[in-house]
């Protein structure tokens, strides 16, 4: 049974840090599969932020670009984001996901069916 878990969130002042983490059990990193980290904020969509393939690329929304950086720990089955010069709009719930892919685009995994999620971590920035 696969199980994400994501911890790492909180309250931050506008141009604060923060790293999100991802900590993934009965899930096997391998070619042809993604993980990623969505957010969505209060009636808003979900937003695609950064995504890494089992080979390391990555991509993200242009909106963070420069911004947050995402990385894993093959080791330890473990997804990061660090997020840098936070803003008042990075504000949302921010939930890590995995599985196969179609296509990494935008900050956007595009994930197959069956794809995990974490159940969130929330992200406050305060101007």
């Amino acid at each position: 049974q696969v199980q994400l878990v994501e911890s790492g969130g909180g309250s931050v002042p506008a141009g604060g840090s923060l790293r999100l983490s991802c900590a993934a059990s009965g899930y096997t990193d391998s070619s042809g599969y993604c993980m990623a980290w969505f957010r969505q904020a209060p009636g808003k969509e979900r937003q695609g932020v950064a995504g890494i393939t089992y080979r390391g690329t990555t991509s993200y929304a242009d909106s963070v670009k420069g911004r947050f950086t995402i990385s894993k720990d093959n080791a330890k089955n473990t997804l990061y984001l660090q997020m840098n010069s936070l803003k008042p709009e990075d504000t949302a719930m921010y939930y890590c996901a995995a599985g196969r892919y179609s296509w990494l685009r935008g900050g956007y995994c595009s994930l197959s069916f069956p794809a995990y999620w974490g159940q969130g971590t929330q992200v406050t920035v305060s101007s």
